[in-house]
């Protein structure tokens, strides 16, 4: 998987998001110039484009669904403290392209955060979802064995964090939970990780995120940092810590794991392989 897909095309000339704090909003309002390029340092997770993490292994695909405030339009896009370039839709259709020419590929879309929506535009998104996918979607009443999937033509698994939508759409699944650390450190993300294992896999799907998280005091300390640089750094210790895991359902076994600038140091080849160990 990849934590915050979407995130290769922040739109550098975006307002903040509209769920961001109001003090981050003020001073990039005061001080544009300094705050607007240390904003984009540390929201940029990924820098492969949807169809290069898909061609790279990717089948976690985690989207952070927003619409702008004081927009007139249903237009909608992704958002990582500012908007990307780049709409939903775009993005919908794209992922659906590929698919056509990989039909024994599954992908699962975890639609999230939804900053900004209404009901209306709830609608508008699950329309837009079951329009372009179609007979593709996997309804959550499927066992989602590759074989059934194959049989059915069923390709999509859609993730949705509202649970009034779910309800109302068996197209829909429920938001996978998604075990995030928050640690600016490796060996606590480790040490939290391992702590969430110990207390037992959920039955179906979870993820277990291998991304840092910033936070204003580490930013400070580092003002020549970026989130890349802070991946990279921890990358090695990570790689040891994904090689000792299982996939399966036993207590501590691991599903689905997910982290930032994927293309980096065999990430994608080293989780795939633990099926291996099956």
């Amino acid at each position: 998987g990849s934590h915050d897909t979407m995130t290769y095309c922040l739109d550098k000339n975006s307002t903040v998001s509209g769920n961001e704090s109001k003090l981050v909003k003020f001073l990039n309002k005061c001080i544009p110039c300094i705050v607007h390029p240390i904003i984009m340092k540390w929201s940029t997770t990924q820098v492969l484009t949807v169809t290069e993490q898909l061609e790279a292994g990717v089948r976690y695909l985690d989207f952070r669904i927003a619409h702008k405030a004081n927009d007139p339009s249903l237009t909608l896009y992704f958002v990582h403290m500012v908007y990307t370039t780049i709409t939903v839709q775009e993005i919908l259709w794209e992922v659906l392209r590929w698919l056509e020419t990989h039909p024994q590929e599954v992908v699962i879309l975890a639609c999230r955060n939804f900053d900004g929506l209404s009901k209306k535009l709830h609608c508008h998104l699950i329309a837009c979802i079951k329009e372009i996918f179609q007979c593709k979607l996997c309804p959550r009443n499927v066992v989602p064995t590759l074989r059934t999937m194959w049989q059915c033509g069923h390709q999509v698994i859609v993730s949705y964090e509202e649970d009034v939508e779910v309800e109302e759409h068996c197209e829909l699944w429920p938001a996978i939970p998604y075990w995030w650390g928050n640690k600016t450190a490796t060996r606590a993300l480790i040490h939290f990780l391992e702590r969430m294992k110990r207390m037992g896999r959920p039955e179906k799907f979870f993820v277990a995120g291998i991304n840092l998280t910033e936070n204003l005091r580490y930013i400070l300390l580092h003002p020549f940092g970026s989130l890349k640089k802070m991946t990279l750094r921890s990358l090695p210790c990570l790689k040891i810590w994904i090689k000792q895991q299982y996939p399966g359902p036993k207590k501590e076994c691991i599903n689905i794991i997910a982290g930032d600038f994927i293309g980096n140091d065999d990430f994608v080849k080293d989780v795939i392989e633990l099926n291996t160990k099956i």
